[in-house]
C-alpha cells in the first residue's frame, strides 16, 4: 500500500464523519430542529454540530437562496422598470460596505431564473461580474452556453474575463467557450491578424451570437476598471471625459446617452463591439453606488440593457436623476 493512501481505519473515520454531517445537516434543514436539540438526539456536543453545519455549507450540501420574486415584484422595483422601460429589474436592499456583495448575491440567484435551454450567455468582465459568478449556486441549466464577450487582461483581485465566464460556467453545467486571445495587442495589425484565424474566427461567432448578455457599466473615474487594467492611462481618459466620456462597457466608452465613443485603443483589442451588445433577449445591467448612477443611466438610455440588478439606494438615485434631467 502506498504511504499515502488511506488506511481502512482513515477510512471508517471519514464515513463516521460524512454520516454525521448529512445527519446534522438533515436535522437541521428538513426537521427543523436547534443546534441543542440536534446534539441531544445525535449524542455530539453542540460544538460539532456548528462544526458539521459549517462543513456542509462549505461543501455545498446546502444552498441557501431567497425567492427572487421578492426582489423584483416590490413598488421601487415596478417604478424603475415603467420609468426606463426596462423588462424586469431586481432590488436588494442597501448594506453599507455589503451592498455590493448583496447585489452579488441577488443576482447570481436570479440568473438561472432569466435563462432557458439553449441560450448562449456572454460574460462581460471586471469586479462587479467577478462577484456573481463567485456567489453563483451549483445548478444545471440545460443546453446552457456560456461565452466569454472580450479577451484576457491581467486583472487585480483575479476577476479576469476567463474566470468569470469559468466559474459561471462550472456553477451551472454550462458550455464554456473562452475567448484564446489578448484582450489588447501591441498593434493593430497584430489583432487583425488574430482576428483571421479560423479558431479565433469560431469563437468570434459565439460571442456575436449569444441571445443574453450580463455586463456591469464601469466609470471614468480615477477608480476605472480601464485605469487599473492599463487599457487606457488617467490623462488619455480625461481627455475623453471632457468629451461627454460616462461609462464603460467591455472596455469601450460611451456618452450619457449611451453612444459608443471610439477611441484609437480600440484599433487593438479583441472582444465584442457595442453594437453587438444591443439588441439582445437579455442584456443584465449590474451594478450599485453613488458612482455607478451615471453610467448606469448611460447604458440603459444606450439600449443595452433589457433588466437591471441594483440595490435600494441606487434605483432612488437612477429615479432622481431622471427626473431632474427631464
Amino acid at each position: 500500500m502506498p504511504d499515502n493512501a488511506p488506511r481502512p481505519s482513515d477510512d471508517i473515520r471519514l464515513d463516521r464523519q460524512e454520516r454525521a454531517i448529512l445527519d446534522t445537516t438533515w436535522c437541521y434543514y428538513h426537521e427543523g430542529l436547534n443546534q441543542s436539540e440536534i446534539a441531544g438526539k445525535l449524542g455530539i456536543s453542540r460544538a460539532s454540530v456548528v462544526n458539521y453545519l459549517s462543513e456542509a455549507r462549505k461543501r455545498g450540501y446546502i444552498r441557501i437562496s431567497l425567492d427572487p420574486g421578492i426582489f423584483t415584484e416590490h413598488e421601487l422595483a415596478r417604478r424603475v422598470a415603467d420609468t426606463f422601460g426596462l423588462k424586469e429589474v431586481s432590488i436588494a436592499p442597501s448594506s453599507g460596505a455589503d451592498t455590493a456583495a448583496r447585489v452579488a448575491k441577488m443576482t447570481a440567484d436570479w440568473l438561472p431564473h432569466l435563462l432557458t435551454k439553449g441560450d448562449r450567455l456572454g460574460v462581460a468582465w471586471g469586479e462587479t461580474i467577478f462577484q456573481v459568478s463567485e456567489a453563483a449556486s451549483s445548478q444545471v441549466i440545460e443546453d446552457l452556453e456560456i461565452v466569454q464577450l472580450v479577451g484576457s487582461r491581467p486583472a487585480s483581485k483575479g476577476f479576469a474575463a476567463e474566470i468569470c465566464s469559468a466559474m459561471l460556467a462550472r456553477q451551472f453545467g454550462a458550455h464554456c467557450v473562452n475567448l484564446h486571445v489578448p484582450l489588447l495587442l501591441s498593434d493593430k495589425e497584430l489583432a487583425q491578424r488574430l482576428l483571421a484565424e479560423p479558431v479565433i474566427v469560431e469563437q468570434m461567432a459565439a460571442v456575436t451570437n449569444c441571445n443574453k448578455t450580463i455586463f456591469a457599466c464601469g466609470t471614468c473615474n480615477e477608480d476605472s476598471h480601464i485605469l487599473k487594467t492599463g487599457l487606457m492611462n488617467f490623462e488619455q481618459l480625461e481627455r475623453y471625459k471632457k468629451r461627454g466620456a460616462t461609462g464603460v462597457i467591455c472596455g469601450r466608452l460611451i456618452d450619457a446617452n449611451g453612444v459608443h465613443m471610439p477611441t484609437p485603443v480600440e484599433e487593438r483589442m479583441i472582444g465584442i463591439t457595442l453594437d453587438k451588445m444591443k439588441n439582445k433577449e437579455m442584456g443584465l445591467l449590474v451594478g450599485s453606488g453613488r458612482k455607478r448612477v451615471d453610467p448606469m443611466l448611460a447604458a440603459i438610455r444606450g439600449g443595452y440593457a433589457t433588466h437591471l440588478a441594483t440595490c435600494d439606494d441606487t434605483a432612488r438615485l437612477l429615479l432622481k436623476r431622471a427626473n431632474a434631467q427631464g
